[in-house]
């Protein structure tokens, strides 16, 4: 499949007579596609039953008509007033007991019936009138699934529909008493709609109970996209896309993806960096202007897992944007890597978000392919580049890993519930691994809980809550080597402690007799180098050690080629550790200067430098802020 370019457009936000001359330039700049409509619902319908269509009707004419093709977003992030005087308790609620206002976006809850039809309404009227459109290629459901922290809403809506989810997976409230441990504390219920939602606690709530929660608010989403994606099918054979953000775990994406063609998702490597991150003041500041070298490649791979290996870009930072706490400038050249990047992870199609910079409202800061006044903006010249680049590369085409890592949503929100340390982070722990796996020069793919695992010589699966049977049967027949752990199979599926007590490898003979989380200013010292930060356990039982702290204590055990690891190594001990792996089973590894990645497609290897100064590798010198390919042998 043929890489292609594309661009968001807000036709509402621009006179009319200017939009025939946007459309000639996306064209001449090398755009294929372009996204619009997905906030425009007080324009579409300014009042109820009230339908304006006929300047939706020109814009799709105006920009298919010049050879473009057309994404069609659903408006529902932003319900216009009338829609929240219609329904006034549709807001979302926060932890705090506060409703979110009217006066940005995602003012919505995913449990209101009432806002569920509308926006069951709006969908269906809109791919009646488009769905045969030819120049709509594709459909974008809403907009950014649980951006503002709004997956969790506190509402009375939620309540009452989480009391009927509890009431639907446990069948009986003696049932949900023993899976949660309500003895404890004498929380035992006598009905489920005596279940409030866990907030305004004096301390914390139950952990099961905390879990339940983000499990049903999860599930939420999942209807709430549904109900779109039946409309659309219902009227239109387009693919239907979402596109999910970086960093956003409090609803599980490959629920979501199950029902969509294509995943993808919106890339901000700066904005990210600065506040979705954890990182040194030094690793922040070097690569303050380009992005994390690796946080970027993890949502690729996160997403094509999600897109069921289809996936996109739909918004890609062209320059500073408004919303992080500082703003820098991107490193001239970077926005031709985030892009070429993406296309050497699977990317069918990235798009910069925006054509144009809008001179009013919240995002008048955050810049486009042009300025406001209509003049190039810097990224233009890159985009232009990119897509001279792409007319003369074949398709690149997508490899097949050696090394898979294990992604679970789940887990995400048990850890929250019961984090045990301040600064353990499922998602922080995955892109530690990751980028352990990238520092060995290694192409990655990120997998669920629930993929297959043969084919790979290699997996790692850190911070797994739980080993279901499933996948317990998979790893006892893997003829790879797995590294599983730190905090791996130690609780049951309703996050208590299992008997006997995990982690419950399959064949290894070990045993978590206890665990501690460790603070910022100490670590664990590895027998040999190296060192355990944030986290460790303590292993007993007849495993093979492999690897020792410094006072003797187990680091890592194996039975075969399944290993578990008890604590969370730093930066260069994580290095080690996958490097000696890949050792035992063949994989070839590298020794990369500092910044720069590689990703190998069938055809192409890609050599991508993060780092603000030139570097030469396997005799290719790649620039500062410069991504370079060759044919592979």
């Amino acid at each position: 499949m043929k890489r292609t370019l594309g661009v968001c457009y807000y036709p509402e936000h621009w006179p009319m007579d200017q939009w025939a001359q946007d459309a000639r330039d996306m064209v001449a700049a090398g755009l294929s596609w372009v996204r619009i409509g997905e906030f425009a619902w007080s324009r579409l319908e300014p009042s109820e039953g009230d339908f304006q269509f006929e300047w939706l009707d020109q814009a799709i004419e105006t920009l298919g008509g010049a050879g473009l093709k057309i994404i069609l977003g659903t408006p529902t992030a932003t319900p216009p007033k009338w829609v929240l005087e219609k329904h006034p308790d549709m807001l979302a609620v926060d932890e705090q007991g506060q409703p979110r206002k009217f006066g940005s976006r995602r003012h919505y809850c995913f449990s209101h019936e009432g806002y569920k039809s509308e926006s069951r309404r709006i969908t269906r009227i809109l791919a009646k009138r488009y769905g045969k459109n030819p120049h709509i290629a594709a459909w974008q459901t809403d907009n950014e699934y649980g951006c503002h922290d709004t997956t969790r809403s506190y509402s009375n809506a939620a309540r009452v529909a989480f009391q009927d989810w509890l009431a639907q997976r446990y069948q009986s409230i003696d049932a949900m008493n023993r899976a949660w441990g309500n003895v404890f504390w004498s929380m035992e219920y006598d009905t489920f709609d005596q279940v409030d939602l866990p907030n305004l606690t004096v301390t914390e709530p139950n952990h099961p109970h905390m879990l339940a929660f983000r499990r049903f608010s999860s599930d939420q989403v999942v209807v709430f996209n549904r109900i779109q994606v039946d409309e659309i099918r219902a009227h239109s054979d387009a693919p239907i896309i979402h596109n999910y953000m970086g960093r956003v775990t409090d609803f599980d994406h490959y629920a979501v993806g199950a029902d969509l063609d294509i995943a993808s998702w919106d890339s901000y490597p700066i904005g990210f960096l600065s506040d979705r991150l954890e990182a040194s003041d030094e690793h922040k500041a070097r690569y303050l202007r380009q992005g994390d070298p690796d946080m970027q490649a993890f949502h690729h791979d996160l997403y094509r897992a999600v897109g069921k290996g289809r996936w996109w870009i739909m918004e890609q930072q062209p320059g500073p944007v408004n919303w992080a706490p500082y703003n820098p400038a991107p490193l001239n050249g970077m926005a031709r890597l985030w892009a070429w990047e993406a296309f050497a992870h699977g990317a069918e199609t990235v798009c910069y978000f925006r054509w144009r910079q809008a001179p009013f409202a919240q995002e008048q800061m955050h810049a486009g392919l042009k300025r406001p006044d209509g003049v190039d903006a810097p990224a233009m010249a890159e985009c232009k580049q990119v897509a001279d680049e792409i007319a003369q590369l074949s398709d690149v085409g997508t490899v097949s890993a050696d090394v898979a890592l294990i992604f679970d949503y789940h887990s995400c929100w048990a850890w929250e519930s019961q984090p045990q340390g301040a600064d353990f982070d499922m998602f922080r722990l995955a892109l530690a691994s990751y980028r352990a796996l990238r520092r060995a020069g290694l192409s990655v793919d990120i997998i669920s809980p629930n993929h297959a695992i043969d084919g790979y010589k290699l997996v790692l699966a850190p911070g797994l809550m739980h080993i279901n049977d499933n996948l317990h049967q998979r790893l006892a027949e893997f003829d790879g080597l797995a590294l599983l752990g730190p905090r791996t199979g130690l609780k049951t599926d309703e996050l208590s402690i299992p008997i006997p007590m995990g982690p419950n490898v399959p064949m290894l003979d070990a045993t978590v007799s206890l665990l501690e989380s460790i603070p910022p200013n100490s670590a664990i010292a590895l027998d040999g180098g190296g060192q355990f930060l944030h986290w460790f356990e303590h292993l007993e039982g007849q495993g093979e050690v492999v690897r020792k702290t410094r006072d003797g204590k187990p680091a890592i055990m194996r039975a075969g080629g399944l290993h578990y690891m008890a604590g969370w190594p730093d930066d260069d001990t994580y290095l080690d550790i996958v490097k000696t792996l890949c050792s035992a089973v063949e994989i070839e590894t590298l020794n990369l200067p500092d910044g720069l990645r590689v990703r190998d497609t069938p055809s192409h290897r890609f050599y991508i430098n993060y780092a603000p100064e030139p570097c030469e590798f396997d005799g290719v010198r790649i620039n500062a802020a410069d991504v370079v390919w060759v044919e592979r042998v």
